[in-house]
């Protein structure tokens, strides 16, 4: 919706509207409804740095009917008769669609835009980035494949092959923390920061226990929890305009970016583990035995 606002800025710790699969899912829906079955009329490129190919140029998909939409972990696909526009949208990313763009281009390289598609009907979306690290990345090839990043995903967890036994598998003999194993989009695609912090508070498990630790169990009620958690998010957004995703993922977090806040399963206060780039949080009382976790770089518990 033309004018709609999300939050943008994403320092350390504050997080909660990050696009992960969910909220990349529901965009798709978005497009399916909207862009699909349009033509693209020109696309802009105001901030070139986001654009990581050149062959075929972008200038190709000019001409070209949007036949499809679809998502690869945390990223969007539009098929363009053939040719794909990928984008991810990293921790500053988003997509902000209008019903009617401007005709002029945007100025090059000013403001938070990096790419904006004209649609035939004047309709049509900008990808932008806000803050200062300019991840948003973009791509067209013809094969989604061919993006190094979507290559290298891992099995996604709302298919009918992610099952209890195979995440079994994935965390046997990991000497890797578990949080960092959910979010490792090699091993499982499309699960970020803020919904790991969920799920791991969900079943009451340390972020920091080694994954390949966990009891088949343990594997159990955590597989559970992830794709009903995942699920949930899903069905909450459908229908919902692409500038109502973040504030609807916000609203429904339990434990990530409440850091300071009571715990609403137990009342304990939330706690946070800072990094150079990122933060979690965690329930104390639910999740490590009433021990808070160190807040350093290479945190373990406090003896």
């Amino acid at each position: 919706m033309e004018g709609a606002r999300c939050c943008f800025a994403v320092p350390r710790g504050s997080v909660g509207c990050v696009p992960e699969l969910p909220e990349v899912e529901s965009l798709v829906a978005f497009l399916r409804e909207r862009a699909v079955g349009r033509v693209v009329a020109r696309v802009d490129v105001p901030g070139i740095h986001v654009l990581k190919t050149y062959a075929p140029p972008v200038t190709a998909l000019a001409g070209l009917e949007i036949t499809g939409a679809s998502r690869h972990g945390k990223f969007l696909d539009l098929d363009v008769s053939g040719l794909h526009l990928v984008t991810h949208l990293s921790r500053a990313g988003w997509l902000h669609w209008r019903a009617a763009l401007p005709p002029a281009p945007p100025r090059m390289g000013k403001g938070p835009i990096g790419v904006r598609v004209h649609l035939d009907d004047g309709s049509g979306f900008d990808l932008t980035e806000a803050g200062t690290q300019k991840r948003l990345a973009v791509y067209v090839v013809s094969d989604a494949s061919e993006v190094p990043g979507v290559a290298r995903l891992g099995i996604d967890p709302l298919s009918p092959e992610f099952t209890a036994e195979r995440l079994g598998e994935l965390l046997a003999g990991v000497r890797a923390q578990i949080k960092g194993v959910l979010t490792d989009q090699s091993v499982i695609a499309g699960v970020g920061n803020a919904y790991s912090d969920e799920v791991l508070w969900e079943v009451g498990l340390s972020p920091f226990k080694p994954a390949g630790h966990l009891a088949s169990s343990e594997v159990a009620v955590l597989h559970a929890a992830l794709v009903r958690t995942l699920r949930e998010a899903v069905v909450r957004a459908e229908g919902m305009a692409a500038g109502e995703l973040k504030a609807e993922k916000k609203s429904n977090l339990h434990v990530h970016a409440r850091t300071g806040v009571p715990c609403p399963r137990c009342g304990d206060t939330i706690r946070e583990v800072s990094f150079a780039t990122t933060s979690l949080q965690y329930c104390p009382t639910c999740q490590t035995g009433g021990k808070p976790l160190a807040d350093r770089r290479m945190s373990r518990l406090l003896k």
